[in-house]
């Protein structure tokens, strides 16, 4: 699968440029509960479309194209995968995965080390395409070369993955009220989820 990221990282760059009002509606739904301060790590940081404007100095991703790409919006990026996170115990404040989840091999995996690498009350903060939104509906039904490969979850399904891997202390947000190509403002997020297509869900690690 990775080879398909490696083939068009610049279709995936450009789908940015093209729906600039989905995207910074993403953005304004991950700032809603990114941490202020602290050190954070992306896992899947692609291209660092996310990364470089959240301010999230560390990532890891593997494609070495879009690793390549995310080192050139000053990301300091490493080759790896989720499941085998080449950091220390505890050497972060906060993870973010945005979209990625749903390409790896096993999502418990990466949760779990996703938690080690994360301090005492560390946060997770996990966006997804929520597969039961509409906006889901429709990427399940497109011929994308990306999508075709991924592994949609509904909210309650990741919430369940969350508290199976040792976090707690849930809060949700959403927006993409509508499919990117229709958009034409930047949205406001909202609490909760079921309404929007994206979704950002946000846990702390907890004791076991």
């Amino acid at each position: 699968m990775m080879n398909i990221f490696d083939k068009y990282v610049q279709q995936y760059d450009a789908w940015y440029d093209r729906h600039p009002y989905a995207y910074e509606s993403e953005l304004k739904a991950l700032r809603q509960v990114l941490p202020r301060g602290g050190r954070g790590l992306e896992i899947g940081v692609g291209t660092g479309r996310f990364a470089a404007p959240l301010k999230i100095t560390i990532g890891i991703d593997p494609s070495s194209t879009m690793a390549a790409k995310a080192r050139e919006r000053g990301v300091n990026t490493r080759w790896g995968y989720g499941e085998d996170l080449p950091f220390t115990d505890g050497a972060f404040d906060y993870a973010v995965m945005v979209i990625s989840l749903c390409f790896v091999n096993d999502p418990l995996q990466v949760l779990q080390e996703i938690r080690r690498v994360l301090r005492d009350g560390g946060e997770i903060i996990i966006a997804i395409v929520d597969k039961e939104s509409f906006l889901g509906r429709a990427y399940r039904r497109k011929k994308s070369p990306f999508y075709r490969h991924a592994r949609f979850f509904d909210v309650r399904e990741l919430k369940d993955y969350l508290s199976q891997t040792g976090f707690g202390r849930f809060s949700f947000h959403q927006t993409l009220f509508d499919l990117p190509d229709r958009l034409t403002c930047v949205e406001e997020p909202q609490k909760g989820f079921g309404q929007g297509g994206f979704v950002v869900v946000r846990a702390v690690k907890t004791e076991h």
